[in-house]
């Protein structure tokens, strides 16, 4: 038996008896009994409908918005509440000697008022609250400020394991937060029945403990979850426009989904393909030609980051580490490939 049936049949039985006691102080004489008989079961239908709607389901949506704010943002925004009643009380003697009926209306009018306001203010400002509450102002506040950042680590990203280098470099200086909701999924990934699938999530799960070991940003597993919500990516989108914080991943997918809703999206791959060497036509470089090329003649090779380099007239040298002369470089959706020929025949 649910709990919302019994609130149900309770319901049913105080808006029976309330409604007794309206057809019994109504009626009189034998209009009394009618009174009674029809109020007593209008008021058992409206409270069997209704009680849960005032009960339980109030409870849940409250439940369900709190547990999506951040601690901190609820603490400022009852902190603000707080100060706004405080300034509402102030102004509610001086309010009262308005005529009437002003003098009655107005000092409620000024309780919302200023409970909103005060909450406003608080979540709006919040990092500069707590950095004055932490005693460091102007540069010092505004660097604790940037400090508190943060992201939120997706299921493809841990398992590529990137991020655990790019933590140690420091590029990320805020707290990298990991939702459950992944964590569940990664294991669940690492106990499929399928090979592939439960190497790539035992390798997320490793690299989630080398995370946690190795990291100099701080790692946060968070209990913060989006119920109405199914899908992973979309609780992670979902959750990032509460938290005004952006998602780390390297799905395609995720990063136009996110994009489109105005969720700020870091992207692994993208990062890669920015931080790779440039070269121009002309430089002079060593490859080693490792494969033969799509065209007659050509061969393969990459540079130490991954930049494939595709050397005209390399098919020869097959095996061989050679001096190239760079001609073109192209950049692609996958990446920069750089086009090159042997030093000797440039020459």
């Amino acid at each position: 038996m649910s709990i919302e049936f019994l609130l149900r049949i309770m319901g049913m039985f105080v808006f029976a008896i309330v409604g007794w006691r309206i057809g019994d102080a109504l009626g009189g004489g034998e209009a009394q009994i009618r009174y009674i008989v029809v109020l007593a079961l209008a008021g058992a239908a409206l409270g069997l409908l209704i009680t849960p709607w005032i009960t339980i389901r109030p409870y849940v949506w409250a439940r369900r918005t709190i547990r999506q704010i951040p601690a901190q943002q609820l603490l400022a925004a009852t902190i603000g509440l707080l100060i706004g009643l405080i300034i509402a009380a102030l102004s509610a003697f001086p309010l009262s000697f308005l005529p009437p009926p002003f003098g009655s209306i107005f000092p409620f009018i000024s309780l919302i008022l200023f409970g909103y306001l005060g909450a406003w203010v608080m979540v709006m400002r919040e990092r500069d609250f707590f950095a004055i509450l932490g005693g460091r102002l102007g540069k010092e506040g505004t660097a604790k400020a940037s400090s508190d950042k943060q992201v939120l680590l997706d299921t493809s990203v841990i398992i590529d394991g990137r991020i655990a280098d790019i933590s140690r470099t420091g590029f990320l200086d805020g707290t990298m937060m990991i939702p459950r909701f992944v964590l569940a999924e990664l294991q669940h990934i690492a106990d499929s029945a399928d090979s592939l699938r439960r190497n790539r999530g035992r390798r997320g799960l490793e690299m989630l403990n080398k995370l946690q070991k190795e990291s100099i940003v701080p790692i946060r597993i968070t209990d913060l979850d989006v119920e109405e919500v199914h899908e992973v990516d979309d609780k992670l989108v979902r959750l990032a426009k509460n938290l005004h914080c952006p998602v780390v991943t390297n799905d395609y997918n995720l990063n136009r989904v996110a994009e489109l809703q105005g969720v700020r999206v870091l992207n692994i791959n993208e990062l890669a393909n920015a931080i790779r060497a440039v070269v121009l036509p002309g430089e002079g470089m060593r490859v080693r030609v490792v494969q033969e090329g799509k065209e007659l003649g050509q061969g393969v090779g990459y540079l130490d980051d991954g930049t494939m380099v595709v050397i005209d007239n390399g098919k020869k040298f097959l095996g061989q580490t050679i001096e190239v002369t760079v001609t073109r470089m192209l950049q692609t959706n996958q990446g920069r490939m750089i086009f090159a020929a042997p030093a000797d025949e440039r020459k």
